[in-house]
């Protein structure tokens, strides 16, 4: 693991790269890159086998904390704050699936995210739902 390459490096971002430049980093490396361009030449299927190998941890969020984690490279800071307009991912299993709520208490961190419990307001009655980070994006609006 000590001569493993570093992927932010093979993908030529910063360890705080949001998702779309980390797809967009890909794209441009994947064009750069391809075995259909580069029929004979080893190096560069080498090397987009490492791209390939470097966007599939960065592109999952999950896989991405735990490649981060142990590199230093994560900040442990919430992604939401108490009172933050939030939607459930449709990825999400949650029956709460593209509902818009408020994050309503400050959040609880354990080893590997953070947790949150989001409010959402159903025919006059709040409900309450606990999401673990990347379960959830920002809402518009």
């Amino acid at each position: 693991m000590q001569n493993e390459q570093d992927y932010y490096e093979i993908l030529n971002i910063t360890p705080d790269a949001s998702v779309n430049k980390i797809k967009e980093a890909y794209r441009k490396l994947a064009l750069e890159y391809h075995p259909d361009r580069h029929h004979t030449n080893q190096d560069a299927n080498e090397k987009m086998k490492k791209i390939n190998e470097a966007y599939a941890t960065l592109s999952d969020p999950i896989k991405r904390r735990e490649y981060d984690i142990p590199r230093g490279y994560r900040r442990k800071v919430p992604k939401f704050e108490k009172g933050n307009k939030v939607k459930v991912s449709l990825s999400s299993a949650s029956p709460y699936g593209d509902r818009t709520g408020v994050v309503d208490k400050e959040p609880v961190s354990d080893a590997f995210r953070f947790w949150y419990m989001v409010r959402f307001g159903s025919k006059g009655l709040p409900e309450v739902s606990r999401f673990a980070e990347e379960e959830l994006e920002k809402a518009d609006g």
